[in-house]
């Protein structure tokens, strides 16, 4: 009798830790939204026709939610270095999921450990991409002005969010 209430109690454990198993199992996957280089050359678009309206060569940049490029644009007149410095804007904000701007403000407030965070380009000029409040991408802008580059990023990432 003890054999049987031993097996019935093995039983009865390990049906409930597969049930348990299979219902958790639809849980070690996510569906999100991606961009498209579709979508990344929509974004360098609107931002492109914001410079050129103010006059300005830039370096756009769209990347994806863990920071790697996805597009990359530089106009005739923006610097060489705008487009390393484009990639760190758009790499901040996609894997911290906020402008990079906080950063840089951070810093000027007297917090200097922030120059620490890896992979963080502490200027102003990244802005996340979000479709449907989830970051998905961000797009960097470099070659004027911090906030001229941000305000160039928010017309780049505000295509995005009309388009959808």
């Amino acid at each position: 009798m003890r054999s049987l209430i031993r097996v019935l109690v093995v039983t009865t454990i390990i049906v409930g830790a597969s049930h348990s198993f299979a219902q958790s199992e639809s849980a070690l996957t996510l569906d999100k939204n991606v961009l498209t280089l579709s979508a990344a050359r929509t974004i360098i678009a609107a931002a492109e026709a914001e410079a050129t309206k103010r006059g300005l060569g830039v370096v756009t940049v769209v990347v994806d939610d863990a920071g790697t490029v996805i597009q990359l644009s530089r106009m005739d007149a923006a610097q060489i270095a705008s487009v390393n410095v484009g990639i760190g804007k758009a790499r901040t904000a996609a894997i911290y999921r906020r402008p990079s701007r906080v950063f840089e403000e951070q810093i000027r407030d007297g917090r200097v450990a922030a120059l620490a965070l890896a992979d963080a380009t502490p200027l102003q000029g990244g802005v996340p991409i979000l479709i449907n409040s989830k970051v998905v991408g961000a797009v960097g802008v470099s070659g004027d002005s911090p906030q001229v580059d941000e305000e160039i990023a928010i017309a780049g990432a505000k295509a995005i969010a009309t388009a959808k």
